[in-house]
């Protein structure tokens, strides 16, 4: 190690930084603690200005599924002190695209003119193999 580099990593050692020196600050925010426990995962996660929260799912017809969704992730915003007009990028995975597809007007409502970056994506199974959405955001607080 040269010797600059050895006197970086003394300096952080001794102010107690090292450690976390290239971890950003970061709160997790749980709604359903024990489940997230039991899965592994924060569901949302605070990382500076932005809001990452995890995937909603639901199950039962598309219909009732994308409605569940976003009435769930608007109260995980709303916790949050965020709405919808926060959200800066959406990642819908649906087990049926084309059944998404024709309950789009179900999240333009969520949305508004509040519109976000967005990926639609078929996949075979989520979580639980009675699920068939599921719906992860990026939001941002106002600087």
């Amino acid at each position: 190690m040269s010797r600059h580099l050895f006197l970086v990593a003394a300096l952080a050692a001794m102010s107690g930084c090292a450690s976390t020196a290239l971890q950003p600050e970061r709160t997790c925010f749980h709604s359903m603690e024990q489940l997230e426990q039991d899965i592994g995962f924060c569901q949302a996660v605070r990382s500076g200005n932005t809001l990452h929260v995890s995937g909603v799912s639901a199950g039962g017809t598309m219909d009732s599924a994308v409605r569940s969704v976003y009435a769930r992730l608007d109260e995980i915003l709303e916790a949050n002190g965020l709405s919808s007009a926060n959200v800066v990028r959406e990642t819908v995975f649906a087990t049926d695209l084309d059944a998404f597809i024709e309950n789009k007007s179900i999240r333009r409502e969520f949305y508004g003119t509040s519109l976000p970056a967005a990926s639609w994506v078929q996949v075979q199974r989520l979580y639980l193999p009675s699920y068939v959405v599921e719906v992860e955001l990026t939001a941002e607080y106002a600087k």
